[in-house]
């Protein structure tokens, strides 16, 4: 979404690298740049002026640190000043303390907010609560429908007591605010903790569905009123959200298709504008592509600083611990690692969800966006499927894989023979990585740590001198061998005695030390 922001804004910075301070002159032209950055992403002409002008002051100001070059110090102003504007801190929904907590999605038809509202069911589920949807746009084509199949998929039950229009032409049945308290009021029957409330929306800000939307808030008094907005809507974001601000009075935005091409200005203005903090991301088509704003992480995507956070989580919600654990203890055992650990291992990735988007949120990904764009997410399945094809000595012992096992594994995952000796060249590499790390040595290429084995930690290593190998005649090798006694021997009776501080205890004189009177009678003499 931030692709082309993110790219003229890392082009900004790299032009102030290698300068020992900053001049009047280059934060102005610094500005400039981010300016028509800002601007080119649809970000509002009101939102830019404000946001470039608290960064020119800051820039010029006395906010200089010693530790940071002019390079570090401006991304470190622009990076505050955006988790600033896109609300500052992460914001979650408030629960009520008696009853259900009630939830109520607005916004223009076609900002996804049916798909949205069993995306955050499924989200609330995952939390421990006990979620129920109700179907209150009655004007939409099929739209009670869409929400009965997305709550299915969500695992969460739907309340429509009416079915809707099901075309154009069709005046729909139904009251819509009789039906939002109707489900308010079964949720709480049913001792569900919260309810979401779907609402109508419109092509356009018309003055009927406003009222619509204002009336059902006043019937139902929600906790939270979610204003759901195309992310890809541009400049007439501000105008939208403004207009639904002061119809229904939003808590908080949400912010969906994320995951478009568009330049995301809308998720810098609306929350500027409205003073509204952005509480969901809505970042793709799946029910599981939904994940909580966080303003300070999404700064740091944009500046392409990563999102090593979200990652982390993501991580923790998908890794299955057992299977962490079995691995852990196969690799503290030094077990050889196998073709079916390497397959668990994938099938843990694929469970985090797509490739593109976690690599993504990795640090300086943006220098590698068109190898990321080209990467095909469904590499991961044809290594599956070369996996899967063999039999499971073939996956335990790989070396006995010859031309003819690798010709049938070809024809069974239904790819070329070179894929199958490509992955086993990659696998034998990642299986000799593994066994490296097993036995301490660390990585290839790199340094073991003392007395853990590796090229650093080894007796035999480069700078320990190699042992004289014996000789191969057993009557020379006893020789040497007695040799070798004798001058251990000679050694060990030449040491001086008491001789750990390089002095023996017989040489030692205590008048030589500057000790108190009558000290002398401890030390036995």
């Amino acid at each position: 979404m931030f692709n082309s922001l993110s790219d003229r804004l890392t082009a900004t910075f790299k032009n102030l690298r290698g300068k020992g301070r900053l001049t009047e002159a280059d934060v102005d032209a610094t500005v400039r740049e981010i300016r028509r950055a800002l601007l080119d992403a649809d970000v509002a002409v009101s939102v830019v002026r404000e946001f470039t002008g608290r960064i020119r002051e800051r820039a010029l100001g006395a906010e200089v640190s010693g530790a940071l070059n002019p390079s570090q110090q401006i991304v470190k102003i622009v990076n505050e000043e955006l988790k600033e504007i896109l609300g500052g801190e992460t914001r979650r929904i408030r629960l009520a303390k008696n009853g259900p907590t009630i939830i109520m999605l607005a916004g223009l038809q076609g900002a996804g907010k049916t798909t949205l509202a069993g995306k955050l069911s499924k989200w609330l589920k995952a939390q421990g609560h006990s979620p129920m949807l109700v179907a209150c746009d009655l004007q939409r084509p099929n739209a009670v429908t869409q929400l009965q199949v997305v709550g299915q998929r969500a695992g969460v039950p739907v309340f429509a007591p009416h079915p809707g229009a099901t075309s154009e032409l069709e005046h729909p049945a139904g009251d819509p605010v009789a039906v939002a308290k109707a489900g308010v009021e079964e949720a709480r029957q049913k001792l569900h903790d919260v309810v979401i409330v779907d609402t109508a929306g419109r092509l356009g800000v018309d003055a009927e569905m406003m009222d619509q939307a204002r009336r059902i808030r006043q019937a139902i008094i929600p906790n939270e009123v979610l204003f759901v907005i195309d992310s890809m809507i541009g400049q007439d974001a501000v105008n939208t959200a403004m207009a639904f601000d002061e119809g229904v009075n939003f808590t908080g935005i949400v912010l969906s298709k994320l995951d478009g091409d568009a330049r995301g200005g809308a998720a810098l203005s609306v929350a500027s504008v409205t003073g509204k903090p952005v509480m969901f991301a809505s970042t793709g088509e799946g029910l599981d592509d939904f994940e909580l704003f966080h303003p300070d992480r999404m700064a740091s995507r944009i500046l392409d600083m990563g999102d090593v956070l979200t990652l982390i989580e993501q991580a923790e919600k998908a890794w299955d611990k057992d299977e962490a654990a079995r691995m852990a203890k196969k690799f503290a055992d030094q077990e050889d690692f196998t073709l079916d650990d390497f397959l668990a291992q994938m099938q843990q990735i694929r469970n985090m969800g797509s490739m593109k988007k976690m690599l993504m949120m990795m640090p300086g990904a943006q220098n590698i966006r068109q190898q990321l764009e080209n990467f095909d997410e469904k590499e991961i399945d044809r290594v599956e499927a070369i996996v899967r094809s063999m039999t499971p000595h073939e996956r335990v012992a790989p070396k006995i894989i010859n031309g003819s096992r690798r010709a049938r594994i070809a024809k069974g995952s239904g790819v070329h023979v070179s894929e199958v000796n490509g992955l086993l060249e990659r696998f034998a590499q990642a299986q000799k990585m593994m066994k490296k790390l097993a036995q301490g040595g660390g990585m290839p290429g790199m340094p073991g740590m003392p007395g853990l084995g590796g090229p650093g930690g080894r007796k035999n290593g480069k700078n320990t001198p190699k042992k004289k190998a014996r000789s191969g005649n057993p009557a020379k090798a006893a020789q040497e061998l007695r040799d070798a006694e004798a001058k251990r021997a000679n050694a060990a009776s030449a040491a001086p005695t008491g001789a750990a501080f390089g002095q023996g205890a017989a040489d030692f004189d205590p008048s030589s030390l500057n000790l108190p009177k009558g000290f002398d009678k401890f030390l036995g003499k």
